[in-house]
């Protein structure tokens, strides 16, 4: 078969399996969506509510769950699912929305900076099953905005010697989900906003991606707030979510073993916080709570195992005078 003959069968086939998630009101798309599988898999949906399932993609798929914030979440068997799905709103789960004006009072800045290194074994291999949460203090009794956020990556070797604006060398292009918590208990609570931000980072991005949020408005509580950041996956050169099967097949003793896609750039942890901030969870299992990532964890970790137990992001503040 001619390779031209083989891309159209392959879109083909891809057009005939993809799936629109929508609101059940306004026909609008409910952009990145989870869609779980039941067994600690699943993937997202794009910014169009769109993603891709066959049979033959995931043959041992029998149920998929769909959840979104502010919807209600549904169960679907995988035969005969419709091209469109359509979600209810739950409107005891929608964000509290803040309505504010940028704060006038004369600031100062106080910035902390993220954590950089590029030596593999002290990073996190970023999976879409497992969101991050670093935990921020509040530092001053004055009030205090989240004005900036510092995501640190890494390069893995083939990546450095080479420099970070060079159109030669690998590549990639990742999205993640940047989400702000309230503390409730020492743990991630409410999401602080409604907005969803998505970020695209790349090879050329440097040490870190900066974010500035100063449009939020984000008011340091004082018992502080959490910064969440997770993987969707790869995307293509207009920043579109790629259709990418999310995890491996390894054939072991028992049978087929399914691995999670260890997607890249890598991110960074350390081990010089003198306490414990970071908390994860794992996205497609139902009723998922958050863990502290800390040496009683209940999962064998590697960065664990040698002290580094934070992601080391960045910050700057904004404190305001009285």
């Amino acid at each position: 078969m001619r390779p031209w003959i083989f891309l159209i069968l392959f879109t083909t086939s891809l057009s005939h399996s993809q799936i629109i998630i929508q609101d059940s009101e306004t026909k609008n798309p409910v952009s990145y969506a989870t869609v779980s599988f039941g067994d600690g898999n699943g993937l997202f949906a794009d910014d169009e509510g769109m993603f891709v399932f066959t049979k033959k993609l995931y043959p041992d798929v029998d149920s998929l769950f769909i959840s979104a914030l502010g919807y209600k979440s549904i169960q679907l068997s995988t035969n005969g699912i419709p091209k469109i799905i359509k979600l209810q709103i739950e409107a005891d789960q929608l964000d509290e929305v803040i309505i504010s004006v940028p704060d006038k009072r004369k600031f100062k800045i106080i910035k902390h900076k993220p954590v950089i290194h590029d030596v593999y074994d002290q990073c996190w291999l970023p999976t879409i099953e497992s969101e991050i949460a670093v935990f921020v203090p509040k530092q001053e009794t004055k009030d205090q905005q989240l004005f900036k956020v510092q995501f640190p990556i890494a390069l893995e070797a083939q990546y450095r010697n080479k420099s970070r604006n060079s159109s030669t060398g690998p590549k990639f292009s990742t999205l993640y989900k940047v989400q702000f918590y309230r503390n409730e208990e020492g743990l991630p609570g409410k999401r602080m906003t409604s907005e969803t931000i998505v970020i695209l980072i790349t090879e050329t991005h440097g040490d870190y991606y900066e974010l500035d949020v100063d449009n939020l408005n984000l008011i340091l509580p004082d018992n502080g707030l959490f910064v969440g950041f997770q993987v969707l996956g790869y995307a293509d050169k207009k920043g579109k979510l790629l259709p990418n099967k999310k995890y491996k097949e390894i054939k072991g003793r028992n049978g087929m073993v399914k691995i999670p896609t260890n997607f890249r750039p890598l991110l960074p942890f350390t081990d010089e916080w003198p306490d414990y901030r970071t908390f994860t969870k794992r996205a497609f299992i139902n009723g998922n709570q958050w863990k502290a990532f800390v040496p009683n964890y209940g999962i064998e970790s590697r960065l664990l195992d040698k002290g580094f137990a934070n992601y080391g992001i960045g910050v700057t503040l904004k404190t305001f005078r009285d």
